[in-house]
């Protein structure tokens, strides 16, 4: 998957989704199935329209999931703003323990 398509499926205390996150989803999604970062000028209508229509159903789909989504840009277009958005991430404690899982031996194989 493209690593640059965020989740934006949200716990409810975290605020909506934007029209411009799942606008800025679905422009990385069409350039990763297009293999094109632009389109030439024949192929423009076709690739705009792809945005636009997965980017809709990307508001569907988050909607019909319980996500609210509001109009609004992609909060990570602005540096400052992804900033803010990645130090906070980063300062949250973790909601899953990683653990090493235990590692068998050749003894504990033998009956």
């Amino acid at each position: 998957m493209c690593r640059s398509i965020r989740q934006l499926r949200r716990p409810d205390d975290a605020g909506p989704a934007t029209t411009g996150e799942a606008r800025a989803a679905a422009l990385q999604y069409v350039r990763k199935v297009s293999g094109f970062r632009e389109p030439s000028a024949r192929n423009s209508d076709a690739f705009h329209d792809a945005i636009e229509e997965i980017a809709a159903a990307t508001q569907r789909l988050l909607e019909a999931l319980g996500t609210d989504v509001a109009d609004g840009p992609d909060p990570f277009a602005d540096p400052v703003t992804r900033r803010a958005i990645l130090a906070a991430r980063a300062a949250r404690p973790s909601r899953v323990a990683r653990t090493p899982a235990p590692v068998a031996s050749a003894a504990d194989a033998r009956p």
